[in-house]
């Protein structure tokens, strides 16, 4: 007779809470990192922003590091992590509030990471 094992997540509730953690740090570097040059380019700012900017362009790619899992993985599920952080940031920084559009985007995005990153796996 033969019999599938059973999937477990591999992934401890403190890891799950840690991983979502470290994404929304990580967003929030390579938004700083990208929206410092917009201040310059877009709104005439300082071009000492572009440092900054720099720096925290190679946070961002630091902190994608990481993560234990593989780093195609860890991109993928990243993307849905960064666009609920980018529409906080749009709500916070530019004073624009999403839409429920908005809203259910980030929720299916969120799902999606979580389909990658907590994925089970058969023991």
């Amino acid at each position: 007779m033969c019999t599938s094992p059973t999937p477990t997540i591999d992934m401890p509730t403190e890891d799950a809470l840690k991983t979502l953690l470290l994404f929304i740090a990580t967003a929030l570097a390579e938004i700083i990192g990208c929206y410092l040059p917009y201040l310059w380019i877009k709104q005439g700012r300082s071009i000492w922003l572009l440092i900054p900017a720099a720096l925290s362009l190679a946070l961002f790619a630091w902190l994608l590091t990481l993560h234990a899992t593989a780093a195609g993985r860890v991109y993928a599920a990243y993307g849905g992590v960064y666009i609920g952080v980018a529409l906080a940031w749009l709500w916070a920084v530019d004073q624009i509030r999403p839409t429920p559009w908005d809203f259910a985007g980030v929720a299916v995005a969120l799902c999606g990471m979580g389909l990658i990153m907590f994925q089970p796996s058969a023991r």
